[in-house]
């Protein structure tokens, strides 16, 4: 095979660049485990439980010396039996831990009428990992949520041949069989927000209840609780990440702010060069002892909105799902289908316009607005807009 000059100067080029040998990033994560595990050695239960947060590899080592801090579901029968099942498995993400359950003794779904998302520790302070399960252990109740009629009372966010899945809110997934009406699997997806009080300081009634922001007052400003806000968000399978992006500087012009709701524009369909792809397949996934799947056109959304001063001002993780628009898309780059996510809860609202590409067979984020709620932005800043 012959090449041209210009080819062949590419080719040597690509030989002949020298090598530059870069230095090894050194970070706390890429420390051997006994070091690790002799710095946590020194730390104290809450610190410890704090560390546990931070990726799945600290989440196992924290619990070697005896943090001990878990999740479980508690399925409660009409007759209130209750049956606990303990988690399967974990996936960390930027801001938001993603927990499956999954067992081939799940209790009849008819018989059931509630479900309670824990989190448990262990009562004595040298009971290790291994007997968290059979040792006394203190519950914090999350959330809790009502399975009776849930066929007929709730939607399915989506399906795949083998699992029909339901949303129930705040952030929780539960996985049918087809024709069977049986549970094949849970799913909880937990901001990290806050998430260490939820998770130890309720009690197995009682959920922790979240300190009230005290306002700041600024009189000279005038348009104080408008401007210079970020976000940070994640869409993701559970597993695999198909987008992360932080976006700084986002406002609201006083004009922008309509039906009891602050508009915040992030990414726009008029500014291309800030479109963004979506990587990978776009779905849900699941799995059990035996099987598993992957439900299309759904995924998890985390949130994590700061404030001018960067604290967490809305955050949130929630199942979402994609519905094709009944436009195409107008634009000269982009001709395709358009598919539109919603999400909304009594804090704010976010929409989402995604673009298919048949030629590249992948997503594009073309519109990106939040929707906060004047109510939200007044108590936190105290202002009345």
């Amino acid at each position: 095979m012959e090449f041209s000059e210009t080819e062949n100067a590419e080719v040597k080029s690509q030989y002949w660049t020298p090598m530059i040998k870069r230095k090894p990033s050194l970070s706390i994560e890429s420390m051997p485990s006994e070091i690790l595990l002799k710095i946590f050695s020194y730390l104290d239960a809450v610190s410890l439980l704090c560390a546990g947060c931070v990726s799945k590899r600290f989440y196992d080592l924290a619990n070697d010396k005896a943090s001990g801090l878990s999740w479980v579901i508690v399925l409660k029968d009409t007759s209130g039996k209750e049956h606990v099942m303990e988690q399967a498995d974990l996936s960390f993400k930027d801001t938001s831990v993603t927990i499956f359950w999954y067992s081939a003794h799940w209790p009849c779904l008819n018989i059931l009428s509630t479900l309670e998302l824990c989190g448990v520790t262990p009562l004595l302070p040298n009971q290790n990992r291994g007997a968290n399960t059979n040792g006394p252990r203190r519950r914090s109740l999350i959330a809790k949520y009502s399975l009776s009629n849930l066929t007929k009372t709730s939607v399915a966010l989506g399906a795949d041949k083998l699992v029909q899945v339901f949303c129930l809110n705040p952030g929780l997934l539960l996985g049918l069989w087809k024709g069977k009406n049986e549970i094949a699997f849970v799913t909880a997806s937990l901001h990290y927000h806050q998430l260490l009080e939820k998770s130890t300081l309720g009690s197995a009634t009682l959920q922790y209840v979240l300190l009230p922001n005290e306002p700041v007052l600024d009189d000279v400003d005038p348009e104080y609780g408008l401007h210079d806000y970020n976000l940070h968000l994640d869409m993701h399978s559970g597993t695999h990440t198909c987008m992360c992006g932080t976006f700084k500087s986002l406002f609201c012009r006083k004009g922008d702010i309509q039906n009891g709701y602050l508009r915040l524009t992030v990414v726009s369909v008029k500014d291309n060069a800030k479109h963004l792809p979506i990587i990978g397949t776009v779905g849900l996934s699941w799995r059990t002892d035996a099987l598993k799947g992957h439900v299309k056109d759904c995924y998890l959304m985390d949130v994590t909105v700061l404030d001018e001063t960067r604290k967490p001002f809305w955050c949130f993780s929630a199942p979402v799902n994609m519905e094709l628009s009944s436009s195409t898309s107008g634009l000269y780059d982009y001709m395709g289908h358009i598919y539109t996510t919603e999400y909304a809860d009594s804090e704010g609202k976010v929409s989402v316009d995604l673009v298919w590409l048949e030629e590249t067979k992948e997503y594009f984020v073309i519109n990106l607005v939040l929707y906060i709620s004047t109510k939200k932005v007044n108590s936190w800043y105290g202002t009345n807009y």
